[in-house]
């Protein structure tokens, strides 16, 4: 069922909103306002910790999907003081291995998507580090779990979704007390990946990401998904069980998530089985 916008939001943004088994559904017309609209979420709680002399911990994700909200932030630290001094963020994952400077990494997509274009100290960036050492890596999971603790959990998390119904590199089978830790990729996954390696067989089998149970200790949790190519694992993420073979549907469990879509992405939910409409 096509959803199609009925509301309108204090932007005039048509929106549609709802809630099924404890996650917020919100339907914009076009994934740029959808991305705007999270942005905005972001940047007002950002200012609300700097108000309160407090920090801001951001959980943050990569991939094309994230990109307009990252577009956004910068053009609100450009031309309306939005400062990211009090902000730390901590990235959901790492391919492994991988050198920071490789053309796939996620340290240079971050730098070249936000980091450098913004006043956050880099002694605030946290993400995985695909450098450590076999030997170390089950040490440098707790270390970066360690990390968001002593910084005070994360106040809000971005997440995208894979076409498994990842979350992070959670791939189904992910238990839903999982932390952060060292992965193996499913072939779905690195299809979808391989054009970014030059081929599959140069695609990385490994990952390191944050768990399940790391991602729900965050406050507030938005799931951002734009594109037909969605909708079906958006259907199945939202309207179905609880199960490990659709990791994102430990979401419902969490009491503060929203999956922010374009009407393409959600062409395939039934609002009409919501248990709120507003």
């Amino acid at each position: 069922m096509l959803i199609q916008p009925t509301e309108k939001n204090d932007d005039n943004d048509d929106i549609v909103q709802w809630v099924r088994n404890g996650i917020a559904v919100r339907v914009f017309g076009e994934a740029a306002d959808a991305s705007n609209s999270v942005a905005a979420e972001i940047a007002s709680l950002i200012r609300q910790r700097a108000d309160d002399g407090e920090q801001c911990i951001l959980g943050l994700a990569t991939g094309s999907t994230p990109v307009r909200v990252y577009r956004e932030l910068i053009r609100l630290h450009r031309e309306e003081n939005l400062s990211m001094k009090n902000v730390v963020t901590f990235n959901l994952d790492e391919y492994f291995p991988m050198k920071p400077n490789a053309a796939q990494s996620y340290v240079r997509f971050m730098n070249e998507q936000l980091f450098d274009h913004v006043d956050i100290s880099p002694d605030n960036i946290h993400i995985p580090d695909g450098t450590v050492t076999p030997d170390r890596v089950t040490e440098y999971c707790q270390q970066y779990e360690d990390a968001i603790d002593t910084a005070g959990g994360i106040d809000l998390q971005l997440l995208g979704i894979g076409r498994t119904g990842h979350v992070g590199f959670n791939e189904p089978g992910s238990e839903q007390a999982s932390t952060t830790r060292l992965v193996r990729l499913c072939e779905i996954t690195r299809t979808d990946a391989a054009k970014d390696f030059g081929g599959l067989e140069k695609t990385p089998q490994l990952a390191i990401t944050m768990g399940v149970g790391t991602i729900l200790r965050s406050r507030r949790i938005r799931l951002l998904a734009f594109g037909e190519h969605k909708s079906a694992i958006v259907e199945r993420s939202v309207q179905g069980a609880i199960s490990d073979s659709v990791p994102a549907t430990y979401l419902h469990d969490h009491g503060n998530v929203e999956f922010v879509l374009d009407s393409a992405a959600a062409s395939k939910l039934n609002p009409s089985t919501a248990d709120v409409s507003h």
